[in-house]
């Protein structure tokens, strides 16, 4: 085996090559997904154990210092290097450090352990810490950059869109403040499920066995040496720590991205041409096509959303790892090698759409001009309400019949007695010329009549409801940067 480095470009995984090729991001995830890292991290959890021997009065302090010491000392490359010769990884790891540990101490390096007491203990704490440390500030940012638009266009009207056609009228920022009500509330369930994960040191099955020739209580042994890593030792464990604390976790990340995506999705459609209602401002040379010079491809929400389809199937995979023959079978260890891809996946979309929301651009004059092209026919639900409310007796129909006029003179263009400076609001000027409606219309109210004759200002609650919104949310990530800080 060689330790020779290759080029990032020969590496395999398009995290390496591709995506996480910049440095700053790189130095965001190597700390903690690395193979150096993870190796640093399990060989944390044997000092652990040497320290806790040592309070037991069963290793000297000096094996505690040489142990720490020896974490130091110790390189992937050394580690793979063992594993060729002993075929196993966990032991590799222990003989490495064993190296480097003075004869008489060495002893206590995994006494009374097992590999996933090593393994389980070390990956909690790899995901906890990354998502604590970095997973989470970026999530919130991009939490605070729509929050952030969203009250700046709390009152910029915008159509609604159901079944890709247009509905009534909303603000551009209540939209907004919908994802970020979903963003904050996964916000929080990430926080819970990454508090709610656990370890154990319970030996080969789970019973204490071996601990149990070592200590007088192997269970308060656990739980002093986990506190020691700040963790709490799951309620059972047997050789592997039960997965559902894990899973849970996992999909808390999953249905992040989830919401990512379907934000991301959103903000491409509105791109389109046709729409042309938002933008990301295009760098100076900054190429949309390679064929089409003119052309703006909106490809980071596309890459959120690609990202999505490449790291929801991963959660399939850790479904199906709940599933351990009896103490446990192998069947998991290929599979938890990939299970990083999940929280980078996560990161890599929310950094790339701060960078993108940074530089986001609403037009609100295309926002006006597709509401204006569809205002003919937004009075319908707010004349069907105020119709039902003063007792018309089929009101619905008598609205539906009057959107069915407006469509055929839109097609034909043949009624001369609607004059071209009303076509913007038909609908309003066949209600207002139908003798059946003029009871009913006459108990409107003026307020309610200019709300029919101008239906774009049919906004419901949208400016109010988002200043709410966004003001909880204000304070609840204040109150989450508060507690991660800690």
């Amino acid at each position: 085996m060689t330790d020779k480095l290759r080029s990032i470009y020969a590496n395999l995984n398009p995290l390496d090559h591709r995506y996480a090729r910049d440095e700053k991001v790189f130095s965001k995830l190597s700390p903690y997904f690395s193979e150096e890292s993870r190796l640093k991290m399990e060989a944390r959890v044997e000092v652990a154990l040497v320290a806790a021997l040592h309070q037991e009065g069963l290793a000297p302090a000096a094996a505690v210092k040489e142990t720490q010491s020896a974490v130091d000392k110790i390189t992937a490359a050394a580690v793979y290097r063992e594993e060729e010769k002993t075929r196993h990884n966990t032991r590799a790891l222990v003989n490495c450090l064993r190296q480097n540990v003075s004869p008489e101490n060495r002893q206590y390096i995994h006494l009374g352990a097992t590999s996933f007491d090593i393994i389980d203990n070390g990956a909690v704490l790899r995901y906890r810490s990354f998502t604590r440390e970095v997973l989470l500030p970026e999530l919130i940012e991009l939490t605070d950059k729509l929050l952030e638009i969203a009250q700046r266009e709390k009152e910029t009207p915008q159509v609604g869109r159901t079944h890709g056609q247009q509905a009534v009228p909303l603000t551009f920022g209540y939209y907004l403040a919908g994802f970020v009500s979903r963003l904050g509330q996964r916000i929080e369930e990430i926080v819970f499920r990454t508090n709610s994960l656990r370890g154990k040191f319970s030996g080969a099955v789970g019973a204490y066995n071996a601990l149990d020739l070592l200590v007088d209580d192997p269970l308060a042994f656990e739980k002093n040496l986990l506190a020691s890593l700040d963790l709490k030792p799951a309620e059972h464990s047997s050789q592997i720590l039960p997965p559902e604390p894990l899973t849970d976790y996992f999909h808390s990340l999953v249905s992040t991205l989830g919401v990512l995506a379907d934000l991301s999705d959103d903000m491409r459609h509105l791109q389109r041409s046709e729409i042309s209602e938002v933008g990301e401002a295009f760098e100076e040379n900054q190429v949309g096509s390679s064929t089409m010079p003119q052309k703006r491809n909106p490809i980071n929400f596309e890459n959120v959303k690609g990202s999505w389809k490449t790291f929801l199937p991963r959660m399939f995979t850790i479904y199906q790892d709940q599933l351990s023959e009896h103490q446990r079978d192998l069947t998991n260890s290929t599979t938890a090698r990939y299970y990083p891809e999940i929280p980078i996946g996560l990161f890599l979309a929310a950094h790339r759409l701060n960078k993108v929301f940074k530089r986001f651009v609403v037009d609100n004059r295309q926002m006006n001009s597709n509401l204006a092209a569809g205002s003919s026919l937004l009075a319908a639900e707010p004349l069907y309400i105020l119709l039902a409310r003063e007792g018309h007796p089929d009101a619905h129909e008598a609205v539906r019949q009057l959107t069915l006029k407006v469509e055929n003179h839109l097609e034909a263009d043949q009624d001369k007695d609607i004059s071209d400076n009303n076509k913007s609001n038909l609908l309003w000027e066949f209600a207002s010329q139908n003798p059946k409606l003029q009871p009913y219309l006459k108990t409107f109210s003026d307020q309610e009549i200019k709300l029919l004759q101008h239906p774009q200002q049919y906004l419901g609650r949208s400016p109010e409801k988002t200043e709410i919104i966004t003001e909880r949310w204000r304070q609840k990530l204040k109150n989450i940067k508060h507690h991660l800080r800690e």
